[in-house]
């Protein structure tokens, strides 16, 4: 009877099995040739040595699954928190997006758009040009289905087996029906009996409800109006305690349902009157502002507003709006979001406006025009912004934005004027003044 290995000389052996495996020369895949048919239930090689932790920035996270990096990659501690920020973001299904086109052995076939609405975990990556699991990604135990399938790991290109997104899904006991199981819990989380007992009475989380209302009521009215939210000093003594604190002291001191829930009324650990917590309101509504803006869109086409300026502390700011076409048959312009940019070169802006439209299943085969400023970075037509998405885009014709012509047209107006130049001159130096003496307080008091 042949010697039993020990278990670190046979942990060993398979480990350099496998990098043999890995580093053997694989054969270039020639385009519009028949993709390798990958069976659901065969062996993706995964590598068996712990992957780094990666720390989770939830704002940089990849959409597309094909650039994502595993949940285990991130350490621990940040697993459920990466998986909250995914499902916030849903599955990545691109509208609108020009499937590529594989030969099956003379067969054209591509991936089918309404393969989304029969599996609502199937994802379709625009970088890989091949479809994903949503729900295996987030939650699959490797432990107990060891490996992989091609809808995990490479992904899943055979467009003439749709049999196979059945044959992923399995039985109760298949490792994606064990993965949807825990997404479910994951996003419907069942109290235990012990914090059933714990639990608020019925009677506070009405109260509860009653305080969010008001606070919500003060976070739109502020947003709506633009203003400020904090003022420089929000102490008990302060004269002036910021345009939110005021607001809501303001309806306390006329409104007695208001005073009898929120700020002294209020449970001690539940004022909702935190920066954080501001800011969470503030991130919600825009969520669900941005939310509405797609729904009005309704995966329409839509042309591409944008143009960058540095903030107060100099960092780069890129404003991206929608201009489309509304059901009432409007041209409208919907503010979709900012975003900070290390540097304004085309390769940089054009990777963040992806990512904006990625985040909202929006991709660049949608796009039928575009309006920047007449920078080089934008309009330039070698390596420019519009010439990098016209690339992927044809239709997405560039119109110097108007509004940008009607400034420079009142710039030059301005110049001819001698009140005018000499207003802004001294306006400038007024500025150059109040920036170096707030410069020089800074190096004081540090």
């Amino acid at each position: 009877m042949p010697t039993a290995l020990p278990v670190e000389v046979e942990s060993n052996l398979q480990l350099a099995l496998v990098h043999t495996h890995d580093e053997a020369p694989q054969p270039k895949k020639e385009r519009g040739s028949p993709s390798p048919i990958v069976e659901d239930d065969e062996v993706v090689h995964e590598d068996d040595e712990p992957s780094p932790h990666f720390k989770a920035d939830l704002a940089a996270l990849e959409h597309d699954p094909g650039k994502r990096i595993p949940v285990s990659s991130y350490h621990v501690n940040d697993w459920d928190v990466v998986r909250r920020r995914y499902i916030n973001l849903g599955a990545f299904q691109p509208k609108g997006q020009k499937f590529e086109i594989t030969d099956f052995s003379g067969h054209l076939r591509r991936f089918c758009p309404s393969w989304f609405k029969d599996h609502k975990w199937l994802e379709y990556s625009v970088d890989k040009e091949a479809a994903f699991c949503f729900v295996c990604y987030l939650f699959k135990d490797k432990t107990k289905s060891p490996g992989g399938d091609s809808f995990v790991k490479g992904g899943f290109r055979n467009w003439n087996m749709k049999a196979r997104l059945t044959r992923h899904v399995g039985d109760v006991s298949s490792a994606h029906a064990e993965a949807q199981e825990k997404y479910d819990m994951f996003t419907t989380p069942q109290t235990s009996i012990w914090e059933s007992i714990a639990s608020n009475t019925s009677q506070y989380k009405v109260l509860y409800k009653q305080h969010l209302t008001w606070t919500l009521k003060c976070v739109r009215f502020l947003l709506r109006q633009g203003l400020a939210f904090r003022g420089h000093d929000e102490s008990e003594d302060s004269l002036n305690k910021g345009n939110f604190l005021e607001l809501l002291n303001w309806l306390v001191g006329n409104f007695e349902e208001v005073d009898r829930v929120v700020l002294e009324n209020a449970p001690q650990n539940c004022k909702m009157t935190h920066h954080d917590v501001q800011h969470e309101v503030i991130k919600c509504c825009a969520q669900e502002t941005t939310k509405l803006v797609i729904e009005e869109l309704d995966g329409g086409h839509f042309a591409i507003l944008a143009d960058e300026s540095s903030d107060v502390y100099q960092n780069e700011q890129l404003a991206v709006c929608l201009r489309f076409v509304d059901k009432k048959g409007r041209a409208v312009v919907r503010f979709l979001g900012l975003a900070h940019v290390e540097d304004t070169t085309s390769l940089t802006l054009k990777a963040a406006i992806q990512k904006m439209l990625m985040d909202q299943n929006l991709t660049f085969a949608m796009v039928r025009g575009q309006g920047y400023d007449g920078a080089s970075n934008m309009r330039g037509n070698v390596s420019a912004l519009k010439k990098l998405i016209m690339d992927e885009s044809p239709s997405a014709y560039y119109v110097h934005c108007f509004a940008l012509q009607l400034q420079l047209t009142l710039v030059a107006v301005a110049k001819e004027s001698g009140d005018c130049t000499w207003f802004f001159q001294q306006l400038a130096h007024l500025l150059n003044a109040l920036g170096i003496s707030f410069a020089k307080r800074l190096e004081c008091f540090g």
